[in-house]
């Protein structure tokens, strides 16, 4: 009987599967909705299932097959015990599941299983280091408690910046009047927004303030020396735990590396594999689940 690997990286907004044979030859990849078990384990489930289905089809195998396939799961909100408990009890049709967080398979992917860490800032930012079976994590708690360095945490700065510019404070500058404009240049309406904003709405800001701070706007860059200045405490506490080879992951971290300090730049190191091939490594390997 042949044997099927499969890697499995899923978040809030898609869950995408790759499908290997035992001897690493490629069968199909396919993309789903959301697999952030915090948001449901059942829909978790389902995005998994109709990912996996769509990928097995690439490569002629259909759900028969499903009891060949040892499935590697980096999955968003995997952190939570209860959510993870509760995911882990749900029927699956497979020959074996193994979970782990979705930062935990991009650093297996990243440094191709060897010990190493990431430092992920999008909306949100978490570092991971993985040295032999020790996981040191910094950060990563959600915004707005933690995640700086994020696309969020940025955009809560700038806006309460730009309210400042409004009240005379500090100087106005083109990037608080692109934000004002985004707001119709009404403060009530900045106030009224922020009473249901999430992370994504604040996050939305960031490839302005990148534009802006190429422009030489001063609040612009002003913004990303604090950025830069927040991921560089989570590389330096990632150091400080022993990581010596960090790689740069998601939209705001990718572009924030000339904006660290020379010596904090020499950590920094390309990534070999993505977090989909990080789950493929520890597919049917249990000993990698996080409980």
């Amino acid at each position: 009987m042949t044997l099927y690997y499969v890697g499995i990286d899923g978040g809030g907004t898609s869950c995408r599967a790759r499908i290997r044979t035992e001897n690493g030859e490629f069968i199909g990849e396919a993309k789903s909705g959301s697999a952030n078990i915090l948001l449901g384990v059942d829909v978790a489930m389902a995005s998994i299932i109709d990912a996996i289905t769509q990928a097995a089809k690439q490569g002629d195998l259909s759900e028969s097959d499903f009891g060949s396939m040892h499935v590697g799961l980096a999955l968003a909100g995997a952190e939570q015990k209860s959510a993870w408990q509760q995911f882990m009890a749900l029927a699956h049709p497979f020959a074996s599941m193994v979970l782990n967080t979705d930062a935990y398979g991009a650093c297996v992917g990243a440094h191709n299983g060897d010990d190493g860490a990431i430092m992920i800032a999008g909306t949100g930012s978490c570092g991971i280091y993985l040295a032999g079976d020790t996981q040191h994590v910094v950060g990563g708690r959600e915004f707005p408690i933690s995640d700086q360095g994020g696309g969020a945490v940025m955009g809560l700065h700038l806006i309460q910046q730009v309210l400042l510019a409004q009240d005379d404070i500090i100087e106005k500058t083109p990037l608080s009047q692109h934000v004002m404009a985004h707001f119709n240049h009404d403060v009530d309406q900045i106030v009224a927004w922020s009473k249901s904003a999430l992370p994504r709405d604040y996050g939305q800001f960031s490839p302005a303030i990148f534009q802006h701070a190429h422009q030489g706007d001063p609040l612009a860059i002003k913004m990303l020396q604090q950025t830069a200045a927040d991921i560089e405490m989570f590389l330096v506490a990632l150091n400080r735990k022993g990581a010596t080879r960090i790689c740069l992951m998601g939209s705001i971290a990718e572009r924030i590396k000339a904006w660290l300090s020379p010596p904090v730049q020499t950590w920094i190191v390309d990534p070999q594999f993505d977090a989909i091939e990080g789950a493929l490594m520890f597919a049917g390997k249990p000993e990698h689940n996080l409980y």
